[in-house]
């Protein structure tokens, strides 16, 4: 039995690019913090990317969210700040996790580690934050999942609170 971390899109484009606002900025410190500490106790960290194509405008997605943004292997869809390294260097428990849509399709891949516990991080709280806990809440569900609160954030402070209080109504444990 362990733990697994899962930072949600914490990426350029949503934290000072296209999409980008200032509450997901202050999250880099903490982030940063937990996922040292996951990488120096052997600990699976995955790195969700939000990642779209030329088509992005065509998509649901795009109808109602009409700027494009993490577009695959641009400025924008890369790890902020002092989490790029991850994206560069060799951690054998490292995982980059490209997804398409607001949760990844696929975490078959953490059932080798046996988690007890999953918790998350990143951004946006109410759209890819709760949409992959609820994924992994499903996919796992004996671990007991964990919505870091504190570092997660939304555009949307409003939005932000009652997704935490969403999942907490839903059995997650949320840390505010």
């Amino acid at each position: 039995m362990g733990r697994v971390l899962v930072v949600v899109d914490y990426q350029k484009d949503f934290v000072d690019g296209a999409l980008g606002f200032e509450g997901a900025k202050r999250l880099e410190p903490g982030i940063l913090a937990l996922v040292e500490e996951y990488v120096k106790t052997g600990d699976p960290v995955v790195f969700t990317l939000d990642t779209h194509g030329e088509d992005y405008l065509s998509t649901r997605e795009g109808r109602y969210l009409p700027v494009p943004h993490c577009k695959k292997a641009s400025p924008g869809w890369r790890l902020y700040g002092g989490l790029e390294r991850f994206m560069e260097e060799d951690h054998p428990h490292v995982y980059l996790a490209p997804k398409f849509a607001f949760g990844a399709q696929n975490y078959s891949y953490l059932a080798r580690y046996a988690p007890d516990q999953i918790t998350l991080a990143g951004v946006v709280t109410n759209l890819c934050v709760m949409a992959n806990a609820v994924i992994l809440q499903t996919a796992f569900p004996n671990a007991e999942v964990v919505v870091d609160g504190r570092l997660c954030a939304s555009n949307d402070p409003i939005l932000h609170g009652k997704a935490l209080d969403v999942m907490a109504g839903m059995q997650m444990k949320v840390l505010r």
